[in-house]
């Protein structure tokens, strides 16, 4: 088999945990922040992981991370 290419885009994107899940930066964090509330933008802060059922094609671009 050749070598797989890693998906750049999807390197820089998600990382994976020492369990093997997918961790993942939460949307809504860029802009128009001054309409969200602290709570809001804290909880935006905070990582998120892939759903299972987008998590498999996740780990295809990333071969060599999973």
């Amino acid at each position: 088999m050749p070598k797989l290419k890693t998906h750049r885009g999807a390197a820089k994107r998600f990382s994976v945990t020492g369990s093997g899940k997918i961790k993942r930066k939460r949307a809504y964090a860029r802009h128009i922040l001054t309409t969200k509330d602290s709570k809001k933008k804290r909880f935006l802060r905070r990582a998120a992981y892939v759903d299972p059922t987008n998590a498999s094609a996740i780990k295809k671009l990333i071969p060599y991370l999973v």
